[in-house]
């Protein structure tokens, strides 16, 4: 193994001092995975190795880059585990909702999440930030800087995406909406990827958002740690041309056109994960026939130059079937693996999962099955993660603090009720940090400490 840029005799110390702490809290009994109790005080982990490669100095708050198949962070690897809150804009736009976004970043940050995911647009709505073509409310983008400056006072970083899909929080549909106001003779919410005309509000937008200077911090956006990633849009689908096409040709122009704005941060898509006509032998991993119907192709559009790392969403009760059922913990499982060898073998990146979830809504649920899908998602990153491979994380859908139920979509944990839920993300949370804080990205799990940790991070039967 070698050195960590300097840092070798503290991860060596760290080390002793955590097998030396392990042995005597556990004289080597077995853990069960499946209990989930408060893990890192029954090891009585010392607070140095979890938080040794966390970057707790602003001048070590260094921007995330991409390694292969590895996200890394001052030369160390950087596994997420993180949530979805996409609200946080409009909460921080009025003050008596304010203090909502600082309670959903100290409650992630109380269980270890790293990385949120978040909205950057609101188009022509209620608190819109954009309320027109390249026209904004500086009070709501004063809100979005808010976000961004208390992410980063709890070590959070940010995915922010710039625009949606769907017509929640204005859309492709709001642009379609703008352009026929401005004269344009427009009948398909899908000319948003192809007319000239929107691809120049959409630019805009995109160089607005990347050129901000935040007003409470002072750092320009695209100059800031903070921001983990760009999306270029929440599940882009382009169902008008099933051939893929047009929605391609727009992925290429806009990764493109992000990264010529901001060279320095990365870039993902947002897609959800289907496969395309381009691989028809992978149609099979498919939810349903419908999923290769709508656009996307999982690997051709991944393959665009500027597209840093993959993007993927996990919805059984979406896409397979609403009534909670024992064909969806399979699903998600091989939805996962198929995705990963993937990005392994084709595309030679990451992959993040960055929404998955079920919802309470749902015939048959109960948070017995939450917890087991849960589990599924984060023990398939640990077996991609002990074999250095492209599973770079998962992002829960979604992260609500106390006193937010009336915008519950039926998916939200709130921590406070869900200690289970918790004890388990918290647990997902140790697992990587462990592994971020111990080896280097050049490890690939063929240092001297490959046995201790592999049975420390993922066996389940003993330790």
């Amino acid at each position: 193994m070698e050195p960590l840029n300097g840092f070798f005799p503290l991860c060596v110390i760290s080390f002793l001092i955590f097998l030396t702490t392990l042995t005597q809290t556990l004289s080597l009994t077995a853990l069960d995975d499946t209990e989930y109790e408060d893990w890192e005080s029954y090891l009585n982990i010392p607070n140095t190795i979890l938080t040794y490669g966390s970057e707790m100095e602003d001048a070590e708050w260094q921007m995330v880059q991409k390694k292969g198949n590895q996200f890394v962070v001052n030369g160390q690897p950087f596994y997420v585990n993180g949530f979805n809150t996409y609200w946080m804009m409009v909460f921080a736009a009025d003050e008596s909702t304010r203090g909502k976004v600082t309670d959903v970043f100290k409650h992630a940050s109380s269980v270890g999440m790293s990385v949120c995911r978040t909205w950057a647009f609101n188009d022509g709505q209620w608190r819109a930030l954009q309320k027109s073509p390249s026209l904004y409310d500086e009070e709501v983008f004063k809100a979005l800087d808010f976000v961004v400056s208390e992410a980063k006072k709890y070590r959070i970083r940010l995915i922010l995406s710039l625009v949606n899909n769907w017509e929640s929080y204005g859309g492709k549909a709001q642009y379609v909406k703008w352009g026929n106001a401005a004269g344009l003779n427009l009948t398909s919410d899908d000319d948003f990827f192809s007319h000239p005309t929107l691809i120049g509000y959409y630019k805009d937008h995109v160089k607005t958002v990347l050129n901000r200077v935040n007003t409470f911090t002072n750092i320009t956006y695209k100059e800031d740690p903070t921001i983990f990633s760009w999306e270029l849009m929440n599940e882009p689908r382009c169902t008008s041309d099933s051939s893929g096409d047009k929605l391609q040709e727009w992925i290429q122009e806009m990764a493109f056109y992000v990264k010529s704005v901001d060279p320095k941060h990365l870039v993902e898509i947002g897609l959800e994960g289907f496969y395309g006509p381009s691989t028809p032998q992978r149609l099979q991993f498919n939810p349903n026939t419908f999923a290769q119907q709508v656009g996307t192709d999982f690997i051709r559009n991944h393959q665009v130059l500027g597209v840093d790392f993959a993007s993927v969403h996990i919805y059984p009760d979406s896409w397979i079937s609403q009534s909670v059922g024992d064909s969806h913990i399979p699903f998600v499982k091989s939805w996962m693996e198929s995705h990963i060898e993937d990005a392994e073998k084709y595309l030679g990146m990451p992959v993040v999962f960055g929404e998955f979830g079920v919802s309470a809504k749902d015939p048959g649920y109960n948070s017995t099955y939450r917890d087991t899908l849960i589990n599924t998602v984060y023990k398939t990153i640990l077996n991609s993660t002990k074999k250095g491979g492209s599973g770079a994380g998962s992002l829960l859908w979604q992260f609500f603090p106390d006193g937010t139920d009336y915008m519950d979509d039926g998916y939200a944990i709130v921590l406070s009720k869900a200690p289970s839920t918790s004890s388990m993300i918290s647990l997902q949370s140790t697992r990587l940090a462990l592994f971020n804080s111990l080896c280097s990205e050049r490890c690939h799990w063929g240092c001297n400490k490959k046995k201790v940790l592999q049975k420390l991070l993922y066996q389940e039967d003993e330790l």
